[in-house]
């Protein structure tokens, strides 16, 4: 089921990919120069739809970093439970091994008692 809904977005993706490549060839000037539109200090000639693919790959790039700081207060808080849980459960056994203890020695101290 994955797999065809995979191709079911998959296929008409690439071809929508392939149609704007071939739609949008013209070239296209890049400048990351702010102050000299005529002569820019930085600037580069590509084709549109590879400026377009450019923007939103790091688009994703940028998404994806934003994603993963956020996450990483929950992995934090996560851990930090896990670590109490694992406090917790062992002083719930180190309770119950006391307590266990403690009625052993209590039975014990009847039978010697009853005896005598």
């Amino acid at each position: 089921m994955r797999k065809l809904l995979r191709w079911l977005v998959l296929v008409p993706l690439a071809v929508l990919l392939v149609l704007l490549a071939v739609a949008n060839r013209a070239p296209v000037t890049l400048s990351l120069d702010p102050f000299s539109r005529e002569a820019p200090a930085f600037a580069f000639t590509l084709p549109l739809f590879v400026a377009l693919l450019l923007a939103v790959a790091v688009g994703v790039v940028i998404g994806g970093i934003a994603a993963g700081i956020g996450r990483l207060r929950w992995r934090y808080r996560a851990r930090k439970a896990e670590r109490e849980a694992e406090k917790l459960t062992a002083e719930n056994e180190a309770f119950f091994r006391a307590t266990a203890s403690r009625e052993r020695e209590t039975e014990a101290s009847r039978e010697i008692a009853l005896r005598q």
